[in-house]
């Protein structure tokens, strides 16, 4: 939690960072990453057979080694939308034998060279060095699927007993089950882009059901309820509805504009959102009379990223080309999960490769866009405990994208410096500052800095710097700070100060 005072004039900002109070625990599961079958995600991105860069199951290496970096700790499949269609049971099996399907979502041919247990080998592999597995996190097909799928799905994959599809994943040459844990009863069946879009009656009607199922058949999965975006009325009627067959809420928010400052502040939205979905589950679970011993229902904000539709078309493949504004974003985004640990149990960005992703991959290797450096320093960093933080600072407040955010945020606007911080299981505080401004250093008292401090910047020449094969313009620095006088936060850079406790 950050609180936040604002100043004018000749005042001088400061971040006090108090690491003895410490607040709420910062969920491992905050840095998941997202796979979909939607442009070069899978095909060209984490599957490439015909690349030299690839092993002998067809992964790409480079994106492997790249992603050991982030240390994700769960990855989200097969979709997003695209699972609205989808039917596992083609992806398994001999591949020659597999069918090509259309696919409706991205308007595709879905060719089935990569499923179930293709993508389970894959984060074996992620996962090779690890202490814990990178977790599987499977979206079942509430559109035009059904229950007895879903079971089947969950008994392939969880199945112990003698049972046809326990015995099938055998047969195709996996004897030991693969534990999924976490399982989302559908996703954005809201929308009307979905095939099989659902009245939110509908909807809650058949997630109970669903879930009662599920739950019958393997009793230790995590159910993650379809939510919005956290502050809607459907959002609403499916928490009051299913509060007590779920684990986890979730909600989906993307933020983009042109505008640097409007598309710096964007996550601040999402704030909100997490404030008010965390207030409607609280009422559900009042309204429901659910049992304090049954644990707290928590957020799971499985899709969040910078990303403008019209600007990288889903049907075109979604990559868009990120900017030093866009990375700034991206720890502003960041930056709202460690403030509001206390309600986050999972968050997936959208996606891990390609895909309005940080990380691209080329015939030559990869590319790391600017978002990739606040992401790198977050999973790396901000874990542990989130601790008490209050900035004072000049602040924003003009126009907003979304609009409404303006009002919420009320006479004081957004900070210029967005700020969290966290201490870590090894005793050391970091503390992450995005200064927003396109135009203005500030020289910045900290309080409970102590001893020597290390500094590492994100930073390009504007909020325009991109980068692109054989061009970084948005890179990471390292230095020292001595922890005495003021620290200068440049403008337009994301900096991680990380000190002994």
């Amino acid at each position: 939690m950050t609180t936040f005072t604002k100043i004018t004039g000749d005042e001088t900002p400061l971040i006090e960072v108090d690491a003895a109070k410490r607040l709420s625990k910062i969920d491992p599961m905050t840095y998941g990453g997202f796979t979909e079958h939607m442009g070069r995600c899978i095909y060209g991105g984490i599957y490439d057979p015909t690349s030299p860069l690839a092993d002998s199951d067809g992964f790409r290496t480079d994106v492997l080694t790249a992603l050991r970096e982030l240390d994700i700790p769960v990855v989200r499949y097969p979709g997003g939308n695209f699972v609205a269609t989808y039917h596992w049971q083609d992806g398994i099996g001999p591949r020659a034998s597999r069918p090509k399907r259309p696919e409706l979502a991205w308007l595709g041919v879905e060719p089935n060279q990569f499923g179930t247990d293709e993508f389970m080998r894959w984060l074996d592999v992620l996962s090779e060095g690890r202490e814990h597995r990178v977790e599987p996190y499977l979206c079942l097909n509430m559109g035009t699927g059904t229950l007895d799928e879903a079971l089947a799905w969950v008994e392939y994959c969880n199945g112990t007993r003698d049972t046809h599809y326990a015995n099938l994943r055998r047969a195709n040459g996996h004897p030991e089950p693969y534990r999924v844990k976490y399982w989302a009863l559908g996703n954005e069946v809201w929308g009307p882009w979905q095939v099989e879009q659902m009245t939110r009656e509908d909807y809650a009607k058949k997630a109970a059901q669903w879930a009662k199922a599920l739950r019958l058949l393997d009793p230790d999965i995590v159910l993650i309820l379809c939510g919005q975006d956290g502050q809607s009325s459907w959002d609403h009627y499916v928490l009051n509805q299913c509060v007590g067959w779920a684990d986890m809420h979730s909600i989906h928010i993307y933020t983009a504009s042109n505008d640097h400052v409007k598309n710096a502040t964007a996550p601040l939205a999402a704030e909100r959102a997490i404030q008010i979905t965390a207030s409607l589950i609280d009422l559900a679970r009042i309204e429901n009379n659910i049992p304090p011993t049954k644990p707290a229902t928590k957020i799971c904000f499985d899709e969040w990223n910078v990303w403008d539709p019209e600007r990288a078309p889903g049907d075109k493949g979604a990559e868009e080309q990120y900017t030093l504004s866009d990375a700034l974003t991206v720890a502003s985004w960041l930056n709202v999960f460690v403030r509001q640990s206390k309600y986050i149990g999972m968050a997936n960005i959208a996606q891990t490769v390609n895909v309005i992703s940080p990380l691209m991959t080329t015939e030559k290797g990869v590319v790391r866009q600017s978002t990739w450096w606040p992401l790198l320093l977050f999973s790396k960093y901000m874990r542990g405990h989130t601790v008490a933080t209050h900035v004072r600072s000049g602040s924003y407040a003009g126009e907003t994208q979304p609009a409404w955010l303006q009002g919420t945020l009320g006479e004081d606007g957004a900070p210029w410096l967005d700020v969290s911080a966290a201490l870590g299981d090894d005793g050391f505080v970091n503390l992450a500052v995005a200064n927003i401004s396109e135009t203005e250093d500030f020289a910045v008292d900290i309080k409970g800095v102590g001893g020597d401090v290390a500094a590492y910047t994100v930073s390009g020449s504007g909020v325009s710097a991109t980068n692109k094969e054989g061009k970084e313009e948005v890179g990471l620095s390292e230095g020292k700070w001595d922890g005495k006088g003021k620290y200068i936060f440049a403008k337009h850079t994301f900096t991680l100060l990380r000190w002994k406790a």
